[in-house]
């Protein structure tokens, strides 16, 4: 499906399933998402460890419910608790298939999204590992002067920010020297078309979410 409206498609989900209380609609895309994931050859440990991660807030939330509650609706709380799972799976079908480069080129070329914000987006993707790396260079420098910069000084990132800011005036200099001209026409390196078959696709998963919404007590 296109990447456009493969996203489009989890955030209708997120939103009607944050808006309704059907346990069994939950279990259902819960199931087809990871079936999904296993189609797309998901890597197993990083799926496993997702899942156990999002089950410390939902056992939270579950125990909240069905035991501190006054009305203890244990009911309610394996709503809530699917719900969770149903956010972090269709997040995941998206995430864990779709590249941000191809993610950003179809919202750019598909959905129009300004080129400037494109950019952007895929020159902070990039940015990170560096900013990781500025981090730790930070912190080994403040420990060969004696100073140890915890996680939570805000030292460590207020000089993470300057560095930042430095590669990102380098970083425009570079795009406007290799041509790069707000609302100027431009060309695509990797045309990402929606074809009929991906309105198909989007259109028999909101239809099928609809049916399984109603049919399903």
């Amino acid at each position: 499906m296109n990447p456009s409206l493969k996203l489009f498609l989890a955030v209708i989900i997120a939103l009607e399933v944050t808006f309704t209380t059907h346990l069994y609609t939950n279990v259902v895309i819960i199931a087809l998402a990871l079936i999904y994931l296993l189609v797309h050859h998901v890597n197993g440990r990083h799926l496993v460890m997702l899942l156990l991660i999002t089950a410390i807030p939902a056992l939270a939330i579950f125990a909240t419910i069905a035991f501190f509650s006054p009305q203890r609706n244990v009911y309610f709380a394996w709503v809530l608790v699917t719900r969770i799972y149903v956010y972090v799976t269709a997040g995941s079908a998206v995430s864990l298939t779709t590249t941000p480069l191809l993610l950003v080129r179809s919202l750019e070329q598909d959905c129009h999204l300004p080129s400037k914000f494109a950019y952007g987006i895929l020159a902070a993707l990039n940015l990170l590992p560096k900013i990781r790396q500025e981090v730790k260079i930070i912190r080994i420098a403040g420990q060969m002067r004696g100073v140890n910069l915890h996680w939570w000084s805000p030292t460590l990132y207020f000089k993470a920010i300057l560095a930042a800011s430095q590669w990102a005036d380098s970083l425009a200099q570079a795009m406007e020297s290799h041509g790069f001209r707000e609302g100027a026409p431009r060309t695509a390196a990797q045309a990402i078309a929606i074809t009929r078959r991906d309105w198909l696709l989007f259109g028999g998963g909101l239809v099928f979410l609809q049916v399984i919404i109603v049919a399903l007590p």
